[in-house]
């Protein structure tokens, strides 16, 4: 496969079990864990957990990423279609609330494919924003839930973090696409989604001014429609960031005061839906053990 499945478009060679493209991955499905996720939104998570599928590879690898271990090691193993399939029905059976597919960018051709057959749960695609027009045409029926980073609406940080000086104006036309398949979210008797988007962010430290920029993009987007924001105050310094000092300005934890101020804005701009989370999230423990591939 010559993949021009994301944005970057890099054209590179992907066999099914190695890849020299952004993403480091082959095209044959490499999953790093298997888990009942129970620390994303409430309305995903829910009592029981989220069915979390998480893929190794990432077309972005930030230089923060929380998760570098799959994303720029590619720790995890290859499964086939009956095996992936076998682990969906074993997290249906314990009880999960949706299927939850994460970091799944560079798979997006594979499980449209996979998803013509509704799991009987809600299928979220938890994804980085960073995403290619065709790819989520060929999501759309499939996918009930998008749960989308909107990491930068300024090209500065987007550049030097993730390498995609191009994100801001990727991700706004990925979310338009996302909310024009799924509409206006929609809850269970018991809290939980059936369908909808959440615009997730995560606040970096002294980066004031891209969270405010990422809500006036989403205010203007949808405002007055039914989508969540969630901002994320569990910043953590990792990866890149802890050994290499161009990222000395982030190599610390947000401090409450720029949290407040992202979130106070949110308020005054008029957010109707979603989260805040609590800043003490900012803790390494949230961070799941990817050596560990089922639990």
């Amino acid at each position: 496969m010559i993949c021009k499945e994301c944005p970057r478009r890099c054209g590179a060679l992907r066999r099914s079990e190695s890849g020299g493209g952004v993403c480091g991955v082959g095209v044959k499905l490499k999953i790093s864990k298997v888990m009942l996720h129970k620390w994303e939104e409430p309305c995903i998570s829910g009592t029981n957990g989220s069915g979390a599928v998480f893929f190794s590879g990432c077309n972005l690898k930030c230089a923060f990423c929380q998760n570098s271990d799959i994303s720029f090691d590619g720790n995890g193993k290859y499964v086939s279609r009956e095996e992936f399939s076998e682990i969906i029905n074993e997290l249906k059976s314990k009880g999960a609330h949706n299927i939850n597919l994460v970091t799944p960018s560079h798979y997006a051709h594979t499980l449209a494919d996979i998803f013509k057959e509704n799991p009987g749960l809600p299928v979220v695609y938890n994804c980085g924003g960073y995403e290619s027009i065709r790819s989520l045409k060929e999501l759309n029926g499939k996918v009930q839930i998008y749960l989308a980073d909107f990491k930068y609406a300024l090209s500065f940080p987007a550049e030097k973090y993730s390498s995609a000086a191009d994100y801001p104006e990727i991700c706004e036309k990925a979310l338009e696409e996302m909310y024009n398949q799924v509409g206006d979210f929609e809850l269970d008797e018991n809290g939980l989604m059936k369908k909808g988007l959440i615009v997730r962010h995560l606040v970096l430290p002294g980066n004031l001014e891209n969270s405010k920029r990422v809500i006036d993009v989403f205010m203007r987007l949808f405002g007055g429609k039914r989508v969540m924001l969630s901002l994320m105050g569990q910043y953590t310094p990792h990866g890149k960031v802890t050994s290499d000092i161009r990222f000395s300005e982030i190599n610390k934890k947000v401090s409450r005061t720029l949290y407040t101020k992202v979130c106070d804005y949110a308020a005054v701009c008029g957010v109707e839906y979603g989260y805040f989370q609590d800043i003490s999230s900012a803790n390494e423990k949230y961070i799941p053990d990817f050596n560990i591939f089922k639990e």
